[in-house]
């Protein structure tokens, strides 16, 4: 079998609030949810700019737990699309924390980075010059 994609899994303490952050802040459309008898969500799909992304709350079968809120996360989500500025002040609005202020970076892109609510860290990158 050939992969066909990767599709990224955040694990979130609270996966409903990781969700309204993406949607809101990040422009991610929701596909998908699943609850539980108490209404918190164990599986969420989003697509973001044509790719996908799930989130998952905490579950006590698997090992994965969600990242702290420090921005230490040994992984970085790297959402490359249009508007940097705008995104990343959506997402401060939403609760994220900027860690890189957005500048202009020597390879071409605009770039900056925040830590979400969650704690995963993202950087939102734009392409300005392809020179």
């Amino acid at each position: 079998m050939k992969p066909k994609m990767i599709i990224p899994m955040l694990v979130c303490k609270d996966a409903g609030a990781e969700v309204e952050f993406c949607v809101n802040a990040l422009g991610a459309e929701e596909l998908s949810r699943r609850t539980d008898g108490d209404g918190n969500v164990v599986h969420a799909t989003l697509k973001i700019h044509g790719s996908l992304l799930m989130v998952h709350d905490e579950s006590p079968h698997l090992a994965s737990r969600a990242p702290d809120a420090d921005g230490s996360s040994s992984v970085v989500n790297y959402l490359y699309g249009d508007e940097v500025d705008s995104i990343m002040a959506r997402a401060v609005e939403w609760g994220a924390r900027i860690i890189l202020p957005a500048e202009d970076a020597f390879w071409g892109d605009r770039v900056g980075r925040i830590v979400d609510p969650a704690g995963h860290v993202w950087n939102i990158a734009s392409r300005i010059n392809d020179e």
